[in-house]
């Protein structure tokens, strides 16, 4: 069988670093183009020294080579995708990991992300593809753009769908509480955060403004025959990856921890990439850091009507990179585990 032509547009982000090195190792998979906007020339150990494989120097996109690869991930700030998606031939899958196609509602896109979307006609031809959750739809489906979730929300929405499709929690008042590693804001990290010191302090930002805020409602509300309401406060934390998101819910009557959990390992069976955990397990990041797992953890609180969940992920495997490989072996009908940890 001759190998997918795959290109990278981003390829010297972080989250493109991960993805050259998920695909390297992808039996079925041959990188033709890395591309960046503004690095063309370079070579990828310019940017990671640990890809020693032979890859090309970066250049810059074109219609010509987007038409000469079968898969186009796109790891580009926001906005860039939808130009993509405009280039596209019949042949092509766009897998997106910024935001672009995350939201339905153009109006909702434009209100959080500040700028007008240049592919409407594009969204119903996308599909939001958090596998563990959404995949039996991209089976009747042959959608040219995969939108993988954002890395806050991929830690949210894997304990809290099963939970509240199932109606054992109150939808009223959920809060939650995320912590992640500062490599989820991108190389330009120390720029967007200036003044802060990144190694040594703890910050929370984007109260209430966060651009997951309306990804995190859409979703969670696909699943709830109430509005949900939430309240999620991000922090960027002193490491360089991984995300730890504290959940705090109340429970509907007659439920109790054993049931949550119960639910959640029947919910998860078979499913390679989640873990649900023994009651009141701690957890790490560090439990989950270099994968593409999610740890789930279902902890008891001070009040028998009250649980907290914890949930830990790699923010650029799990919550990008690995997530975007896992979508495209769905999407092509390879192994959904094939070239990732």
């Amino acid at each position: 069988m001759s190998k997918i032509n795959v290109l990278i547009a981003g390829a010297t982000g972080y989250l493109g670093n991960e993805l050259i090195k998920i695909l390297i190792n992808h039996k079925k998979i041959k990188i033709k183009y890395l591309c960046g906007n503004s690095s063309i020339g370079k070579k990828i150990s310019d940017f990671d020294k640990t890809i020693r494989y032979k890859l090309p120097n970066i250049s810059k996109i074109t219609k010509s080579k987007i038409n000469d690869c079968d898969i186009i991930f796109c790891a580009l700030p926001n906005g860039e995708a939808q130009i993509i998606s405009n280039k596209l031939a019949k042949h092509n899958v766009l897998i997106d990991l910024s935001g672009d196609f995350r939201l339905k509602n153009s109006n909702e896109y434009f209100k959080w992300y500040k700028q007008k979307h240049k592919s409407t006609r594009n969204i119903k031809n996308s599909i939001y593809l958090l596998p563990e959750l959404s995949k039996l739809k991209l089976k009747f489906n042959n959608y040219q753009i995969i939108s993988c979730p954002g890395c806050y929300p991929t830690s949210i929405l894997l304990p809290l769908v099963p939970l509240i499709k199932n109606k054992l929690i109150k939808t009223d008042n959920i809060i939650i509480d995320a912590k992640s590693g500062y490599s989820g804001a991108g190389r330009n990290v120390h720029k967007k955060f200036k003044g802060k010191n990144l190694y040594e302090s703890l910050s929370a930002y984007g109260i209430a403004l966060h651009r997951h805020n309306p990804e995190i409602s859409q979703e969670l509300n696909l699943y709830s025959d109430k509005k949900i309401r939430f309240s999620f406060t991000p922090h960027l934390t002193p490491m360089f990856r991984g995300i730890l998101s504290t959940i705090y819910v109340d429970l509907n009557k007659n439920v109790n921890q054993n049931k949550l959990i119960n639910v959640l390992r029947q919910y998860y069976k078979g499913k390679t990439f989640i873990k649900i955990a023994n009651k009141d397990n701690l957890l790490s990041t560090n439990d989950v850091i270099g994968t593409n797992k999610c740890i789930i953890s279902v902890c008891k609180s001070k009040y028998k009507d009250k649980i907290i969940l914890l949930s830990a992920i790699d923010n650029l495997i799990k919550g990008g990179s690995g997530q975007a490989v896992q979508n495209m072996n769905l999407r092509l009908g390879f192994k959904e585990r094939e070239g990732i940890l």
